[in-house]
């Protein structure tokens, strides 16, 4: 993308990252203030080629309607549901969003990254089946999982997902909730169209293979000053604000800075990888992105699942992901991306993390260490006829998880997302991973309240909130007319109704 010349170096605001976050947020800060200069920053060649690439997750649009590691269960045999109604409510907004942004005419095809497919949770043995009931019951009265269903019967699960169900033994008790109304998200088309509708418009500038070296602070004007490696050398750019909204790559850039708060964070890498089925055959013998439950030790990221993907119109299956272990903090990064990280005010949280981890350790070294015929044995728990021949290996996306500080042990793993901003909201950035992508407009308002507090708060950025995300600041569980109301429209937007493939007469 080439930016517009008369575009200045001094733009109101740089965001570092051509992925949905540096999209979504841009998107967002146009529509609140149109005359604001916004310049995006890639170090790669293209787009969305990172986390938010298409191959790079799982693209499920996670509303934590399968995923079970949402929903953990307590010592009395309960669920708790509390994180799982928290994510399903900010993929709402998401929805709302982008709905708002169809019937305005920013995204003109909707159908080019979101589709619906089926949410399933399947499991197997009579602990897990025990559990995923809890789980069903304990949903069931939110509005946002009122459509679940819940079956142990065999005959039933098979009609949902045959492809599972074919070759398993009969005598193992087995059970499955669905929700037809799930979605799979293309995030790189998304983005590419976010960024394509951005750099048409007035002060918006697109910088592809620009690199960001240094990130400091100007004492005598508080703006920030940020040197851009390009192809001819060094750039030298500033702004008011600036987010550093470059997945993993955001945790290096945060700690040159120099912020306080943004001390005492680390980063742990987790790679991944997915095995992959483009036979046409078999793709259509499974309608759905079905999770399981993760085995002992496994991070969150590594919950087990069959996943419907759809893209450039293509239907496939991806399994996975298996765990692995890199130094890089990007795909496309260094090796020297952890090392380089650590530093005196973030080693004593990374040496206590590793020792409050060694369960997860032992899990990433024997991921790492995985055969094909193991991954294949790992398949043939969902697919129990799956075949070597019929799937590829595929490298996922990298993610890195946060370690910060705490007061009791020294320091935490933690897995999620946080936004780090510094005190006076002029730099802020995100780092963690998933449900990430899928809640991108409700991480994006919880930024921009941090670091416009007043505007936020301003009757005009109020109105125009309500209009694209009107039920922002809002409980949908306390609310089912406004779930229905903001549910129904988004469908309608967005072109989304049950599957015919997802339909059981």
């Amino acid at each position: 993308m080439t930016p517009d010349p008369s575009f200045t170096e001094s733009p109101d605001v740089i965001l570092v990252g051509g992925g949905v976050m540096s999209a979504t947020l841009a998107v967002l800060l146009k529509e609140f203030q149109p005359d604001l200069t916004i310049a995006v920053f890639e170090s790669l060649d293209g787009i969305a080629a990172e986390s938010s690439n298409a191959w790079n997750n799982a693209g499920t649009g996670h509303a934590a309607l399968c995923e079970l590691n949402y929903t953990p269960e307590q010592s009395d045999g309960s669920v708790e549901i509390s994180k799982a109604v928290a994510i399903n409510e900010s993929f709402e907004l998401s929805r709302q969003f982008w709905a708002y942004l169809v019937e305005k005419g920013v995204i003109d095809a909707p159908e080019r990254f979101i589709r619906t497919v089926p949410h399933m949770s399947f499991v197997h043995g009579a602990k897990d089946v025990a559990f995923l009931r809890a789980r069903y019951e304990a949903l069931r009265t939110h509005p946002g999982f009122a459509e679940m269903e819940f079956s142990d019967d065999p005959a039933r699960v098979a009609e949902w997902i045959p492809l599972m169900m074919e070759g398993r033994d009969a005598s193992e008790p087995v059970a499955a909730t669905r929700v037809v109304t799930g979605t799979d998200v293309n995030f790189g088309a998304l983005t590419r169209a976010l960024i394509r509708r951005l750099a048409q418009q007035d002060g918006v500038a697109v910088y592809l293979n620009h690199r960001i070296t240094e990130v400091k602070r100007d004492k005598a004007t508080g703006r920030w000053r940020i040197d851009v490696q390009t192809t001819s050398g060094i750039s030298k750019f500033d702004a008011k604000f600036v987010f550093l909204g470059a997945g993993g790559g955001a945790l290096p850039l945060l700690q040159k800075s120099g912020i306080a708060e943004g001390r005492g964070f680390g980063g742990f890498p987790v790679s991944g990888q997915w095995l992959r089925c483009d036979d046409p055959e078999l793709a259509e013998q499974h309608f759905a992105k079905v999770y399981g439950r993760p085995a002992v030790g496994a991070p969150p990221m590594s919950v087990p699942h069959l996943d419907t993907r759809i893209v450039d119109g293509r239907r496939s299956l991806l399994f996975g992901p298996f765990a692995g272990f890199t130094t890089k903090f990007l795909k496309n990064g260094s090796l020297l991306d952890l090392p380089l990280s650590v530093r005196a005010d973030n080693l004593v949280p990374m040496l206590a993390a590793g020792r409050d981890n060694v369960e997860l350790t032992k899990y990433l070294i024997a991921q790492v260490m995985q055969s094909p015929e193991q991954r294949m044995a790992a398949l043939r728990e969902f697919v129990p006829t799956a075949r070597m021949t019929d799937w590829k290996l595929e490298v996922a996306g990298q993610r890195v998880q946060i370690i910060k500080k705490d007061r009791k042990r020294g320091g935490a793993l933690q897995f999620g997302t946080e936004v780090v901003s510094a005190a006076d909201g002029s730099i802020a950035a995100l780092l963690g991973a998933s449900p990430g992508a899928s809640t991108s407009v409700a991480i994006m308002l919880q930024l921009l309240g941090k670091c416009f507090p007043e505007r936020m708060a301003s009757a005009e950025w109020k109105e125009k909130i309500a209009q694209m995300v009107p039920s922002y600041g809002r409980s949908l569980a306390d609310d089912p007319a406004l779930f229905r109301r903001v549910r129904d429209w988004t469908a309608s937007a967005l072109k989304l109704s049950p599957a015919a493939e997802a339909i059981v007469s």
